[in-house]
């Protein structure tokens, strides 16, 4: 029988956070050295190129919460605030679409909504090594 909710940080073991760490640095270094370039080198608007990974990273974040990559609390705020990124650019080409140019807030804060929620990634990851250290230590501890 499936388990409906997966683990999370916060109930998984020394072994599974080792795991959830790993695969979530896998995912930000895949993230930072890859796609992120690969989207940059586009031949498209600044808006379009950045609502491109605004929805890769609602699609992303939501894979972390499904997969239990992290802390819940963390991995839904950062599906908030890719959402509302990816809100705000599709709202802002949309209105480029209609001829209103003028409206570069909304890709600007689009922008810092993404870097929020990109230091939440690092200190989700931050958080489970911490975690585990912790874990690491306790179970020492016993040992002794």
């Amino acid at each position: 029988m499936v388990s409906p909710v997966p683990h999370t940080a916060e109930d998984a073991d020394a072994k599974e956070l080792k795991q959830f760490s790993l695969r979530l640095l896998f995912w930000l270094l895949l993230l930072g050295v890859i796609v992120a370039p690969l989207i940059i080198d586009l031949p498209l608007g600044s808006t379009t190129r950045t609502g491109l990974l605004a929805w890769l990273l609602v699609a992303l974040a939501f894979y972390w919460l499904a997969a239990g990559l992290g802390f819940r609390p963390l991995l839904l705020i950062q599906m908030l605030l890719f959402s509302a990124a990816a809100f705000l650019l599709t709202t802002k080409a949309g209105l480029v679409l209609i001829g209103v140019h003028r409206l570069s807030v909304l890709r600007r804060t689009a922008r810092d909504l993404i870097i929020i929620g990109a230091c939440l990634s690092m200190i989700n990851l931050v958080a489970m090594l911490v975690a585990l250290a912790r874990k690491k230590r306790e179970v020492a501890a016993r040992r002794k």
